[in-house]
């Protein structure tokens, strides 16, 4: 099968999640590409400003470079402007990685009426996004996590209590440090609470850059709390680092689709406690592989519980593990391979 990826958002191609640290979209588009090659099909893919090179089975190429002139499967990553890309192909996909209300402005929804893609989303919640009148034809396909968090082993034993938080600094993380000060610490005083998170991953700059370097310095003001602040990582070596965490804590942003975040916690054991928000309760199994919990003074009991009963955290760990298999890319892989059957 032959089938083509297009982004046209931040410069990236297959080499860069090791040598940087890449955003949800960018590493899930790169998984996805390398997943379908794996399985035996002809993938190119296109990014802006990607380096015209062979990885991991995949051709890659700079957005804007000719496209085939046929193709099997034709996914359209996040914008609408690459749905109606020039090329013919068996099925179109349009793969959304936000909440898909904005499907509804005209400008956005022209190349959905035209074009006909499948619209591809990332869970329920997700999928209950995009309004329901729009006629095309939907899927819900789940992201994977990277090998890394599936075949990176754990410390042997409960891990001293250290909790982390490694998502966007805008999303909840302020919130998340009043918690954290008032009613998780002062219950723990040996925990500590490290952020792995920064512009860089996702390639913010001007007053978005601003405020998560806001963000981040009202974090780096708790450090007499425990709260510690760690550069942005590759995925290779965020997994070994929450192998040696003991609980994810997060609070949960209406803008989460999927929640990479939280299952490559999960898929690493590590149990996370989190609140209903978006599709972040989406990856927890309450009360096994962690808790959802609306009420912050819930969250904080919670989460001090994980944070000193090493019985409970191993028992919540072990769930956790149980379930990484579920996360794989070549599942989900499999499940756009079917789109063009």
């Amino acid at each position: 099968m032959q089938i083509v990826l297009a982004d046209d958002g931040l410069p990236f191609d297959g080499l860069t999640p090791q040598e940087r640290p890449l955003g949800g979209a960018e590493s899930a588009f790169v998984a996805l590409a390398e997943a379908l090659a794996a399985a035996g099909d002809e993938v190119t893919a296109y990014a802006r400003d990607a380096r015209t090179l062979e990885h991991g089975d995949v051709r890659w190429r700079a957005h804007g470079a000719t496209l085939p002139e046929r193709a099997d499967l034709y996914i359209a990553n996040r914008s609408p402007r690459l749905v109606g890309a020039h090329i013919r192909a068996k099925r179109r996909v349009f793969w959304l990685h936000n909440p898909a209300g904005f499907l509804a402005k005209p400008r956005y929804l022209w190349p959905i009426l035209r074009y006909r893609p499948t619209l591809v989303m990332a869970g329920p919640s997700h999928a209950a996004s995009a309004p329901a009148w729009i006629p095309a034809q939907r899927a819900i396909i789940p992201l994977g996590v990277e090998p890394a968090f599936l075949s990176t082993p754990r410390a042997a034993g409960a891990p001293a209590p250290r909790a982390v938080f490694t998502s966007n600094p805008t999303r909840g993380l302020a919130a998340l440090l009043v918690v954290w000060r008032e009613a998780i610490r002062p219950r723990v005083p040996n925990a500590e609470l490290h952020i792995f998170s920064g512009p860089q991953v996702y390639g913010a700059t001007g007053s978005r850059a601003a405020g998560m370097r806001a963000a981040l310095a009202d974090a780096e003001a708790n450090a007499a709390h425990g709260v510690v602040i760690r550069t942005p990582v590759t995925k290779a070596v965020l997994a070994r680092e929450l192998a040696q965490a003991r609980a994810l804590l997060y609070l949960g942003d209406p803008g989460e689709t999927f929640c990479l975040a939280v299952a490559e916690a999960q898929a690493m054991g590590v149990p996370a406690v989190v609140r209903p928000v978006g599709s972040v309760g989406e990856r927890v199994v309450h009360g096994e592989t962690g808790y959802v919990e609306l009420d912050p003074a819930d969250f904080a009991e919670r989460a001090a519980r994980l944070l000193t009963d090493d019985d409970l955290w191993t028992r919540q760990s072990a769930n956790a593990l149980a379930r990484r298999d579920a996360l794989s890319w070549p599942k989900s892989a499999a499940l756009f391979r079917a789109l063009a059957r």
